[in-house]
């Protein structure tokens, strides 16, 4: 699907927890659709809960968009614009769609529970419409605070959802949404909205958790007079058991995925392509993601996001990462010992950080472990001369199996465990070569080297 005309999207979580995988999946989608089809990036940060909201979950964020390749073109805080909100409010007071309620939580639950009892669907009454401004002053002698709720219309609000196709609510089957609260904060609803007209979004890609806000957020634009985006809700992302995700209990947090070592793309690439019409496979750049990702080959069903998958998806992508790419890398981790190194490896990586461990398999000193003395004694004199290449390793086991009438196992695993001190590996094909002749001998002698 491309989005036509230039798209103005957004991402806006809350900085109350670290990022999931969950949450990387909308801010990808977003940004995909962005730089594709030339349009603008918004980060907002949806910060008007004081108790909850954390500076360093803020800054989280931007570093965790940051590793997977997102750069927002403008970041805005809902902290810095309160009073946006405020403006709005008045609005939507005066024309009568945001009125004051008195009822305690308690006194709420007490009336979804009868009206439960009595079959009825637990949807507030309106009963704070039916105040008139003497009773209101009582109860705010009493000292009661109002929390303010949106009147909403009746009737069936609909929308052609860019992922889910003709999708609408009825909103005589919702409560009046509370908007403000009676200390006078905002919950999220009022100031997302404000900030969507504000800011100019025209596509708001996001879970199907919020299908039924939409409605309501059409509603409040509509009271507003503001231009209504486009909307998109895709399927949500569950751990591999079914499992929803939540940043208070920090499942999959993009953080921990980062310092376990795996690539950003394939993070990526796992987020964006799992439970869609297309075939999860290693993607080189999000540029090439882009060109994949259609919202209407999304399914609805919720997908499974399995860490093992991703664990192999990360090692294709490492497996196919050509050296000019992985270079840089293996420099930070002090193990770039060219071209051939890398080409020798690069197969038996699950994350880059183990291109370290093969390091001092070539450069030393290795600990050499000779079971069979006698047989091991007897490679070593056969060992070619001169320098080794591609063809030394079988030229070698060819002479070795020759005088020794060892094949197999028997004859591949005493070779590794001395030239290595490992008995698994990249293929010594590839590895004998830059070990060298003069650390095979030794090593095959038993010497570390």
């Amino acid at each position: 699907m491309a989005v036509t005309s230039a798209p103005a999207v957004r991402f806006a979580p809350s900085p109350t927890g670290l990022l999931h995988i969950g949450n990387a999946r909308t801010a990808l989608i977003n940004w995909l659709i962005a730089r594709r089809d030339g349009g603008t990036f918004l980060l907002r940060l949806d910060d008007t809960d004081q108790e909850r909201s954390r500076p360093e979950f803020a800054d989280a964020i931007v570093a965790d968009l940051a590793w997977l390749g997102i750069a927002p073109d403008r970041v805005i805080r809902q902290s810095d614009r309160l009073a946006i909100y405020d403006e709005a409010a008045e609005r939507l007071k005066a024309a009568g769609r945001l009125y004051p309620c008195y009822e305690t939580p308690d006194e709420l639950d007490r009336r979804r529970k009868r009206q439960l009892a009595r079959g009825l669907p637990p949807v507030y009454d309106r009963a704070a419409l039916a105040l008139g401004p003497d009773e209101r002053a009582r109860l705010e002698a009493e000292g009661r605070r109002p929390h303010w709720r949106f009147r909403l219309e009746p009737g069936i609000v609909a929308w052609d959802d860019l992922v889910r196709g003709a999708s609408q609510v009825d909103c005589g089957s919702l409560s009046d949404p509370v908007l403000v609260r009676e200390d006078g904060s905002y919950l999220y609803t009022l100031p997302s909205v404000v900030d969507d007209a504000r800011e100019g979004i025209t596509h708001v890609v996001r879970g199907e958790d919020h299908v039924t806000n939409t409605a309501v957020q059409i509603q409040i634009l509509r009271a507003l007079d503001a231009a209504v985006p486009a909307f998109g809700h895709h399927n949500l992302l569950t751990t591999a058991t079914g499992e929803g995700l939540s940043k208070r209990m920090g499942h999959l947090s993009l953080r921990g995925l980062r310092e376990s070592g795996l690539e950003p793309m394939a993070v990526a690439a796992l987020a964006v392509l799992v439970g869609s019409a297309e075939a999860v496979r290693p993607v080189d750049s999000l540029e090439a993601l882009g060109a994949i990702l259609d919202l209407t080959h999304i399914s609805r069903a919720p997908a499974r996001f399995d860490e093992a998958e991703l664990r192999a998806l990360n090692a294709k992508l490492l497996h196919a990462m050509p050296y000019a790419q992985a270079a840089p890398r293996l420099a930070a981790l002090g193990c770039d010992l060219g071209e051939p190194f890398w080409a020798a490896v690069r197969g038996n990586l699950d994350v880059m950080a183990d291109a370290a461990v093969w390091a001092p398999v070539v450069t030393g000193p290795v600990d050499p472990v000779v079971e069979d003395q006698a047989f091991i004694a007897a490679a070593r004199d056969l060992l070619p001369s001169g320098a080794f290449g591609e063809t030394t390793w079988k030229t070698w086991t060819g002479a070795v199996k020759a005088a020794t009438g060892r094949a197999g196992r028997a004859l591949f695993m005493p070779l590794r465990l001395a030239l290595t001190g490992r008995d698994h590996g990249p293929e010594l094909a590839a590895l004998l070569p830059l070990i060298g002749r003069e650390r095979a001998l030794r090593r095959l002698s038993g010497e570390r080297a």
